[in-house]
């Protein structure tokens, strides 16, 4: 099992593995819920568990999915598209060690003008 939690610990989760490599999203909504791009692994919904959720708070971002996050500390934890069998985790909340390592990016079109993808 891989471990995770928001920062200030109001929601832990488990993973069961194997987890997916990271994908880095540049697209608008994630560089705007995490303050950069954001990093995230899949996993299917059964090796999925919340452990603690006193703070988790759920926003739809869009018709098509919705994101979970604490409300006590921010931190953006999860991506959820609605009706899917699997959900997205954000790899920064995951505690080391993960075993994955970042296999991609997309969305890169819309990426911050701050930055540059080294190819």
């Amino acid at each position: 099992m891989i471990k995770g939690s928001c920062l200030c610990g109001g929601v832990t989760y488990e993973l069961e593995e194997p987890l997916r490599d990271a994908v880095a999203c540049h697209c608008t909504q994630c560089r705007k819920t995490s303050g950069h791009y954001w990093s995230a692994t899949n996993v299917a919904n059964e090796q999925f568990h919340i452990t603690k959720s006193e703070t988790l708070k759920w926003y739809r971002s869009s018709n098509q999915a919705r994101r979970g996050y604490c409300d006590a500390c921010g931190s953006s934890l999860f991506w959820k598209r609605q009706g899917a069998d699997n959900i997205s985790i954000g790899a920064g909340t995951l505690d080391a060690p993960t075993g994955i390592t970042m296999s991609g990016h997309i969305y890169i079109d819309d990426k911050g003008d701050y930055y540059e993808i080294e190819g």
